[in-house]
């Protein structure tokens, strides 16, 4: 993570924020809008507007004077799902866990210190948080499966993760406080178990149990979502059923892997 920022290409880096920005616009935006958000010069803001235009990541909605996102978004976010979709093997314990825990299931894939939502197991009983779908990577310190991450770094990137994302409140029970999350994780590492309780959504708890590789590193999490006061009623059976998830995982993804190199014992 250390020298993230080194080698970048200006131009580049601008096309991205004004891409972000686009995005996160509740409609269509207007060049000079765009200029004034990212302090950029207007005809500057043209070049960049232009360019994604031309690679179709915007369109340009003449008859509104004002730029909006274009198809090749959507082909970038079905590309990110196939390519962090969980394999078969993972989605049958999501699966097994959402049916035990009568509760919405997630696999949570660790890439380049982020944890990113591949598969989530729900029903119409137990649906999953609205914003919990696949590709969702945000607020670590405040998501159970976040937490394990932030557990397993070692210290010098975890604190250039939390400098450079924060810990803003997320809800009022978020915890923000550097020091009381790190007293945290340092539970989190002990307990084997993340558990956060109203800090992602107000009466909602997460719990998630750590998914290991063959040599015994960190790669995901298996993840159940419930309201709080069932958690308090049932956390016994329900974090059993979340702890067993990620065995079972950790051990699909050894076998996954012997399989691909063909150091699978024959059975």
């Amino acid at each position: 993570m250390r020298g993230k920022g080194a080698g970048l290409l200006q131009s580049v880096e601008r096309a991205m924020r004004v891409l972000d920005h686009v995005a996160a616009a509740a409609g269509p935006v207007p060049a000079r809008d765009v200029a004034a958000a990212l302090g950029l010069t207007l005809p500057t803001t043209y070049h960049l507007l232009t360019t994604l235009v031309e690679s179709g990541y915007l369109v340009h909605l003449s008859e509104l004077k004002a730029y909006a996102l274009g198809h090749r978004v959507d082909d970038l976010a079905r590309g990110l799902h196939r390519q962090i979709a969980a394999p078969p093997e993972i989605r049958r314990v999501a699966a097994v866990v959402h049916r035990q825990a009568h509760a919405p299931a997630y696999y949570a894939a660790l890439r380049n210190a982020e944890m990113i939502v591949a598969h989530v197991d729900e029903c119409p009983d137990h649906p999953r948080v609205p914003v919990l779908g696949v590709g969702f990577h945000e607020a670590p310190h405040a998501t159970a499966f976040g937490k394990l991450m932030l557990a397993t770094l070692n210290p010098a990137d975890r604190e250039e993760l939390l400098d450079r994302h924060g810990t803003p409140a997320v809800t009022p029970a978020t915890v923000t406080d550097r020091s009381q999350l790190l007293r945290q994780l340092h539970q989190v590492r002990g307990a084997g178990l993340a558990v956060e309780v109203n800090e992602f959504q107000p009466d909602l708890s997460c719990l998630a149990a750590p998914v290991n590789d063959a040599a015994g590193r960190f790669v995901g999490a298996v993840a159940v979502s419930l309201p709080t006061p069932r958690l308090r009623a049932d956390r016994r059976t329900v974090e059993r059923v979340v702890r067993l998830g990620g065995v079972r995982a950790s051990r699909a993804m050894a076998l996954r892997r012997a399989l691909h190199t063909g150091s699978a014992s024959p059975l």
